[in-house]
This record gives structure tokens, sequence and C-alpha cells, in this order.
């Protein structure tokens, strides 16, 4: 009686060792709700991939992953005052502003511990970072090597089509231009995140005095979707004429029918939408036809039953969603699993089952 999140673990196992060996540095990113998988099964996969460092979203998330996993653990969300520091010299934190950074490196010289950094380097994206001249600054007021220890540099780039090595070349100006080239090792490394293989490829070729370590989440985890299906549990089916009523709204069935009660609701994170960044005349097209859907009363759900993606009798309840399957459709019995397509980053599973 659950939604659950079905892994072939041979393909999924095969499809990570895959992307490690493309991506040498691999960081892999386990954020949120863990790409479906949960923070603590991610952090144990990490460990299981060999790799050094290990990236997650926040430092609430910290305690999730620190005692599955034993190596470094990078923070992506910039580190502030307000945050404290946490002791474990395993973690990174990242620092985007000469304030933050001149409050991490006071807290480091009181405590004689000098606290791990990555300086993150403004993008296009204006999400996180220094500006060019600060980020000289940066590398000014960290030159004593006292206060903190700079483990390189951060760029978190947009999720474009095009490509983003002139960005990326422009980016590496600035990083030599504030001399953190030549503080050894740690500090020519370069944390990217969404370059392909031919990118990071050709930087790495471009730039070889530099590491290039991608921080890859969703391509990693969920690069190989043939690997995971969604299944949902049918709990109930209830036949019905044109006209009966049913459900917390009362409506009326459209037509003779069934409905069908299957697990996975609001709490899991079905039915609920976000924004989408597709601009093209297809999805805005699509968006307006849901609309009209929706204005009718008619609501596509994203579970699938006989072939074909079936429609919500009403809005989905806590732990349980209604479809309504038309008459003449076979309608599965009580305890069958249906298929059900989730944005895997939204969505909590009653279980994960590993095969």
């Amino acid at each position: 009686m659950a939604l659950t999140l079905h892994v072939n673990g041979d393909r999924w196992r095969s499809h990570l060792t895959d992307v490690l060996a493309r991506n040498p540095g691999l960081v892999p990113v386990v954020k949120g709700n863990g790409y479906g998988f949960g923070l603590h099964r991610l952090a144990r996969k990490a460990a299981w991939l060999g790799v050094d460092t290990l990236a997650v979203g926040t430092y609430d998330e910290l305690a999730q992953v620190d005692r599955r996993y034993d190596g470094s653990l990078l923070v992506l969300t910039p580190w502030r005052p307000f945050a404290g520091a946490p002791a474990d010299p395993r973690v990174i934190h990242t620092v985007g502003r000469l304030e933050d950074l001149e409050a991490l490196s006071e807290q480091g010289r009181s405590t004689g511990q000098r606290p791990r950094v990555v300086l993150e380097r403004m993008t296009s994206m204006l999400r996180h970072g220094f500006s060019a001249k600060g980020l000289r600054e940066a590398g000014r007021a960290t030159a004593d090597g006292h206060g903190v220890e700079v483990e390189g540099v951060a760029l978190h780039l947009p999720l474009a089509k095009i490509s983003h090595l002139s960005e990326v070349d422009r980016l590496m100006t600035d990083v030599v231009a504030a001399g953190l080239d030549k503080r050894g090792e740690a500090s020519r490394t370069i944390w990217v995140s969404h370059l392909t293989d031919a990118e990071l490829a050709t930087l790495a070729a471009r730039y070889p005095d530099f590491t290039f370590r991608p921080r890859i989440g969703t391509s990693l985890w969920l690069g190989d979707r043939g690997a995971l299906s969604v299944r949902s549990t049918v709990l109930d089916s209830h036949p019905v004429e044109r006209g009966d009523t049913y459900g917390y709204r009362g409506r009326s069935a459209p037509r003779a029918g069934t409905i069908l009660v299957v697990s996975g609701g609001t709490s899991h994170g079905i039915g609920l939408e976000a924004p989408t960044g597709d601009a093209t005349l297809k999805a805005r097209a699509a968006s307006i036809a849901r609309g009209g859907l929706d204005a009718a009363g008619f609501v596509r759900s994203p579970y699938t039953v006989g072939g074909k993606q079936r429609l919500f009798a009403e809005p989905p309840h806590m732990q349980a969603s209604m479809l309504f399957i038309p008459a003449g459709s076979a309608v599965p019995a009580v305890g069958d699993e249906v298929e059900c397509r989730v944005r895997f980053t939204a969505t909590t599973f009653d279980a994960v089952e590993l095969s």
C-alpha cells in the first residue's frame, strides 16, 4: 500500500560507475530529498563509489550524511555568520562575500583551526559569489594563509543548452588575476557545475595547471531513467454511473466508469507543480491545454492505467489519489500496482526497493 521507487540495482550501479569513469575528480551532489532516494542512501552510495568529497546543499543536511560517509563534505549554500561554523574539519565552506570571509577567518584565528573554504565566483546565474574585483580582494585577504585554508574556486553555471566555454574562459581570467593559482595544488582546484564531458575535457587541456572537479547530482543519480520506475498500489475501486457523486467535494461522474483509489498524494508530492523553465512554443501550448482541462474540472494525473495516462477524479488527497477510469477500460485489482511518472526531486516515496 505504498508509492514505491523500484531501482534496477545492477543497471543503476553500472551507470554510476560509468559517470565516475568519465568524470575524474567527481564530486557527487546529494541535497534536498536526495533526488528521491534519500540523503542517507546516496551518502552510502558515494562511499561505495570511493570518491573523496561529497557535496550537500545546506548545513542542516550534514547530519544526515556525515556518519554514512567518511570523506570531505562540501556545503554548496554559501556560509553566513548567523549559520555558525561546524567544528568538523571535513567540512568545506563555500564563501561568496568579503564580510563572510572576514568573519570566518576571524573564527579560524581565534580557534586556531583554519576553516576550509572554496571561494565562489559569481557567474551569469547571478545567484551567489564574488565579483571579479571581490575575488581579487578575497585573494589578497587570504594571501597570508592565516584564518582560512582556501581550496579553490567554485563556478555554478546555468542549465543552458549553449556552450559555457566562453564564460568559463572569462571567469578563469579572474581566478588567475586573484593569484589563487600560485598557492599550491588545493587552491588551483576549480569546482564546477553543469558542464558537459566535452567542455570539461576542453578546459582541462586549456588550463593544465588547474584541476577541474565536476559537481554532479541529477545526471549521476537520475541519469539512467530506464533503471528507475515508480509504482503505486491500487487501494480500492468503485464503479459509478453518470451523475453519481463521489469524493470530498461531491463531484459528479461525467459518464459511467470506475473511481480508482491509488496510493500517493500531496504528502508525497503528487499533484504539486513547480514552474518550468521551458519557454518553447510547444511547452507554452501544452500549458494552455492543461489550463483548459483544469478549468473544465479535468486534470491529467501522473498515473498510467491500461497504457493511458488517466485523469484525476478530483484533486489528490494527502496520501491517496482518486482516478477516473472510463467504462470499457480494464480496471486493475486492489493490490495491483500502476505506473506513476513523477519529478524525483519533488517526490517523497514510502519505500525504495533496490534490487
